[in-house]
């Protein structure tokens, strides 16, 4: 054990930390409209990690950690679909927006609530989770996630819609696609070509 935590506990912890701080980094694309393709996979796949392990913890009745879990996996899985099925297309885009602040909305209240039970200083003034400081941190963070979900939601719904042909473009300029042809094929071009100038 380390710090008190089990082995298993630590990944939880480690996972739930990337999702966070991942998500943080994603947010910060979606409000200027960059798509971070790369960070976007570890948040929703961390994410995903984090509520899975959280089920895996010894328990003897349906805790309020469970409902979390539960709302999570489903907020998860509408982004999963919005992000790789339909590919942002039409309403999806902001679907995804939503639900991707939604998920990390999620990962911060539970380490609030974490934090409230864990650090002495504030478990001492809210021991219950009920007092006046618990509640009010708690108000603050989601007043700023549904601030920072309407704000992403129209920066995000300007990006250009990166489609196959765009991809192929930004990949392959059209100078370079004649290179990449087999030569036989090419020489088939010119024959073509200088076929069709004397017809």
């Amino acid at each position: 054990m380390i710090f008190g935590m089990t082995t298993f506990t630590i990944v939880h912890v480690v996972l739930s930390l990337i999702g966070i701080f991942s998500g943080f980094v994603v947010v910060f694309g979606l409000l200027t409209a960059k798509r971070l393709d790369g960070w976007t996979a570890l948040f929703l796949m961390s994410t995903v990690a984090t509520s899975v392990t959280g089920f895996l913890f010894p328990f003897d009745r349906f805790l309020s950690s469970h409902a979390v879990g539960i709302l999570s996996l489903i907020v998860l899985a509408v982004a999963l679909l919005a992000r790789y099925v339909r590919h942002l297309a039409g309403a999806w885009r902001c679907v995804y927006v939503v639900t991707a602040v939604i998920a990390l909305y999620l990962n911060v209240f539970v380490l609030i609530v974490q934090l409230f039970l864990k650090v002495p200083a504030l478990k001492a003034i809210a021991p219950t989770q009920s007092e006046l400081p618990f509640v009010l941190a708690q108000i603050v963070v989601l007043s700023l996630f549904v601030a920072v979900a309407i704000a992403a939601a129209i920066r995000f719904r300007n990006l250009p819609l990166r489609t196959c042909e765009t991809a192929v473009k930004e990949c392959c300029p059209r100078q370079n696609i004649v290179n990449w042809l087999p030569p036989r094929r090419m020489n088939l071009s010119v024959e073509n070509a200088t076929t069709d100038s004397f017809r």
